[in-house]
């Protein structure tokens, strides 16, 4: 209690100066639009997402310097509205593309059924955190440092370099604009360039492949080396040794070879090896990687919950005295009102329209008020980034599926309500401990917390529109997960596509165990040998194409480093780090983009085959480059990954 006594705010609590304007509301919701669509766009296409609260607050810093006289803490609902759009996508793609891939869930992966979960999970979210504020914000403040969210501070706290970091962001933006636009539009150079080996040769059917976007290498840069390393080790070991494993062996057998039903392995291709055996051995690694995190982290969780449960339960004698402007939480009956509410409502919305019931209700709330409790502590010890949420989901899934098995519901009918269950679990945790970080951000600056929770909600309700929106576009215009005619580079969704895995395999009991117990051998040597398990069955999971400008990214880094002679990583708020944050929302924005000139026909060819209006844009010069077309793609690659280098490495990085 001595350390709550002793601190104090930037902003004192007897001070009294704009915060919940509408302009920050506005601002905030703009950018919770902008980075959650972006978020889903990259979600789908690697299985992870990056961080959008510091890049937010930098811009509103420089956005608000334009507009004059704001506040410091204007800017901090700006990024609290703001980071509440790449918090809730994250949860989404990572669970809800699932449905297309469950037996009879294609049916609910529509706008309302997607933004009625994204809804619940992300306002559940912020609503179980209220009552766990005061116990993990303010009476932990010494202990839990939410690295985030104190990072965040920093740099609104030092707001008066705004305008140069904004630069960099801004920079990063347009260049990955332009970027994508001369490739995917216009289509002056190929977007993958690839090397498959013959079948004939020494690794048939082995594919050196790799998608040369902006947002791919700003990811590896923010990830950096190591786990950019270890990605996309695992996607050499799925495109350079299994695939050629299984054509060599497959070549000589003369009947198919299970899980496949129909064509022999001597006919498949590469792609159709991924599709048929290598996804279920990535399955299995990512999800034996998946639970050893949630493991390592056990101690933490049940200490978290239990010190959490405890303090809820104390009687805090200063709650009962007039609170103070920085004490001001949402009212606790609200809570309770508004937690009911949702729950109630998922449990009557007539079948049609959601596959929900009674018993799955009644789950949601009590894993997701575990998992609530857990992910906050978690991201105040080790950080958002490092949060295990896919190792949560997966285990509420597999309670969901082992109760479900228990009481007799086994039926095809019953995945997509595990999945619904599973899905709202996910993202309320995936916004909790995004909440965490920026009630975090709040205490330091001395902002008000009701305001702060009202503005996750606001930004809850904004971005869950345009998330709906963008998930449903990139499916019919790109495709999710599975290969078509329609769709031949579909965006593969990992996580969504283990989560339906682990589903069809309890339930069902027709999954590949022999694969999958594979992928899990794989990640267990890979723990043995001290190496992160996860990040490599992830790797392993994704296409060769998606890990490769990953690792170049992490491969700049680690050249940023050596150029400056840096021992500990550049911070979040390094010129390297925002150009990046640039890049990754400049790129998937362009994306998206790209999607909807994909769907908006234009007319029909001779043949029946659609004329898009991106064919209309699409000058066709990459064609005309011939066998020269990958090496001019990989230069305009690296003189990509030159200007992230330079920008990262200029003389204004010294001063910042």
């Amino acid at each position: 209690m001595a350390e709550e006594k002793e601190f104090k705010p930037f902003i004192a609590a007897s001070e009294f100066i704009p915060e919940f304007s509408l302009r920050a509301i506005i601002m905030g919701s703009i950018f919770g639009i902008i980075f959650g669509a972006a978020s889903v766009y990259l979600g789908l296409k690697v299985g992870l997402t990056v961080s959008a609260s510091i890049p937010i607050a930098v811009l509103a810093i420089s956005v608000f310097k334009k507009l004059g006289n704001a506040s410091i803490l204007e800017s901090n609902i700006v990024q609290t509205i703001g980071s509440a759009g790449e918090s809730v996508a994250a949860g989404v793609v990572f669970t809800v593309p699932a449905l297309l891939f469950l037996s009879g869930g294609r049916e609910y992966f529509h706008y309302f059924q997607i933004f009625v979960l994204a809804l619940a999970g992300g306002i559940l979210g912020v609503l179980f955190m209220v009552p766990l504020r005061r116990s993990l914000i303010v009476k932990e403040h010494g202990n839990l440092p939410y690295p985030e969210g104190t990072a965040c501070a920093d740099v609104l706290i030092a707001g008066e370099k705004g305008g140069k970091l904004a630069q960099k962001v801004y920079y990063g933006l347009g260049i990955a604009f332009l970027y994508k636009l001369f490739m995917s539009i216009l289509g002056m150079w190929n977007s993958i360039p690839q090397y498959i080996f013959s079948r004939k040769s020494v690794l048939p059917n082995a594919t050196i492949s790799g998608e040369i976007t902006p947002e791919l290498l700003g990811v590896g840069y923010i990830i950096g080396p190591s786990i950019g390393g270890i990605m996309v080790a695992g996607g050499v070991l799925s495109a350079l040794v299994l695939t050629p494993l299984i054509t060599m062996f497959g070549d000589g057998l003369t009947t198919v070879f299970a899980p496949e039903t129909k064509q022999l392995i001597s006919q498949m291709t590469a792609d159709d090896i991924w599709g048929k055996y290598i996804r279920y051995i990535g399955a299995g690694a990512v999800t034996f990687g998946g639970v050893m995190t949630l493991i390592k982290t056990l101690p933490t969780i049940v200490s978290a919950f239990r010190d959490s449960f405890k303090d809820l339960r104390k009687k805090d004698t200063q709650a009962q005295t007039e609170k103070s402007r920085t004490e001001r939480d949402m009212p606790l009956i609200y809570v309770v009102i508004g937690s009911i509410a949702l729950i109630v409502l998922m449990a009557l919305i007539p079948k049609q329209y959601m596959p929900t019931n009674i018993l799955s209700s009644i789950m949601i709330v009590v894993f997701g008020f575990f998992f609530v409790t857990v992910s906050s502590r978690i991201v105040g010890l080790i950080g958002s980034s490092s949060n295990p949420i896919s190792g949560m989901t997966i285990a509420t899934l597999m309670a969901t599926s082992l109760i479900f098995v228990g009481i007799g519901w086994t039926g095809d009918v019953y995945q997509p309500i595990a999945l619904v269950v599973g899905s709202i679990v996910c993202i309320a945790s995936a916004n909790a401990g995004a909440t965490s970080q920026d009630l975090k951000t709040g205490y330091i600056l001395g902002a008000t917390p009701i305001k702060q929770q009202l503005g996750l909600i606001i930004g809850v309700l904004v971005s869950t529109v345009a998330i709906g929106f963008t998930l449903t576009l990139l499916e019919r215009t790109i495709g999710i997960g599975a290969i078509t005619k329609d769709h031949p580079n579909p965006l593969p969704a990992p996580q969504a596509t283990l989560m339906a895995t682990v589903i069809q395999g309890l339930l069902s009991h027709n999954l590949p165990w022999g694969l999958v117990m594979i992928g899990m051998g794989i990640s267990a040597v890979m723990e043995l040998c001290g190496v992160s398990s996860l990040a490599f069955a992830v790797g392993a999971y994704l296409p060769l194409s998606s890990t490769t400008p990953i690792f170049v990214g992490g491969l700049v880094k680690w050249l940023v480093d050596k150029k400056n002679k840096t021992k500990e990583a550049e911070s979040d708020i390094g010129p390297g780090a925002l150009f990046s944050s640039g890049l990754i929302a400049g790129g998937a924005i362009t994306g998206i983009i790209v999607s909807i000139l994909i769907g908006t026909t234009m007319g029909v060819n001779p043949d029946g085959s659609k004329i898009t209006l991106a064919d209309k844009f699409d000058t066709g010069i990459a064609a005309k480059f011939g066998d020269m077309g990958d090496l001019v793609s990989l230069g305009f690659f690296i003189l990509l990954a030159v200007i992230l280098f330079r920008f990262a490495t200029s003389k204004e990085a010294k001063s910042l």
